[in-house]
C-alpha cells in the first residue's frame, strides 16, 4: 500500500512538472529557473529507476520514470530555448 501511495504522488509530480513543460513550450524562453536544479533533479529521478526496483517497489518506479522523462523533457527545452535565444 506505502508503494501504491509513493507511486502516485511520484506520478502526480511527473504531471505537475509536465505543467512546465507546456509553460516553456508557449513561452519558449526561459526564466527564473535554474538548470542545475533541475539537472540534479534528473539525475535523482534516473537514480530512483534503479533504486526503487531494487526495493520492489515498482509502483514508485513507474512513477519516479514519469518524472525522469519529464524533467528530461523540460532540461531539453531549457537548453535549446536558451542557445536558441543567445544564437539569436
Amino acid at each position: 500500500m506505502v508503494d501504491l501511495i509513493n507511486g502516485l504522488f511520484e506520478m502526480a509530480g511527473g504531471a505537475f512538472v509536465a505543467l512546465n513543460v507546456l509553460r516553456l513550450y508557449r513561452d519558449k524562453k526561459v526564466r527564473g529557473v535554474s538548470m542545475i536544479a533541475t539537472s540534479f533533479f534528473v539525475v535523482w529521478g534516473y537514480w530512483n529507476l534503479y533504486f526503487y526496483p531494487s526495493l520492489d517497489q515498482w509502483w514508485s518506479a513507474i512513477g519516479a520514470a514519469s518524472v525522469a522523462i519529464v524533467n528530461s523533457v523540460w532540461l531539453s527545452q531549457m537548453v535549446y530555448y536558451s542557445r536558441r535565444e543567445r544564437n539569436g
